[in-house]
C-alpha cells in the first residue's frame, strides 16, 4: 500500500485563540510584516488549506499568532489503498472516460 500524505490547517483556530475573529483583521497585521495580500486572498488563506504558501507568509503568520509552523499544520495520512502488481510496481489509476450525451429538449407539459 502506498501512503498518501495530507495535512490539517489550523489558522482559523489559532486566530480565534488570539481574539481575531474576522479574516480582514489579518490584512493590516500581514502588511506590517511586508506581506501584501488582498482581503479575498486572506479569506481563502483562512478558510481553505493552502496548496502553496510562501515562507515569508508562513513566518509572518507565526509571528502574528505567536506560534510555530507545527501549530499551523498537522500532517495526516490519507487512506489511499493502491494494489501493487506482481512485479511490485503500482499501476497508475486509469482515467474514467467521459461519454458525451445528447440533450433532449421537451416542450412544457409533454413527457
Amino acid at each position: 500500500m502506498i501512503k498518501k500524505m495530507g495535512y490539517e490547517w489550523h489558522l482559523r483556530q489559532l486566530m480565534a485563540a488570539r481574539q481575531l475573529f474576522q479574516t480582514s483583521d489579518l490584512v493590516p497585521l500581514l502588511a506590517e510584516r511586508g506581506i501584501r495580500l488582498s482581503r479575498e486572498q486572506v479569506y481563502r488563506l483562512v478558510t481553505q488549506p493552502p496548496q502553496r504558501l510562501s515562507m515569508d507568509t508562513l513566518v509572518a503568520l507565526c509571528d502574528i499568532l505567536q506560534c510555530t509552523p507545527n501549530d499551523l499544520i498537522t500532517p495526516v495520512v490519507v487512506n489511499a489503498q493502491v494494489k501493487k502488481t506482481a512485479d511490485g510496481d503500482a499501476p497508475l489509476p486509469s482515467p474514467v472516460p467521459l461519454e458525451p450525451r445528447r440533450a433532449v429538449v421537451r416542450r412544457p407539459g409533454r413527457r
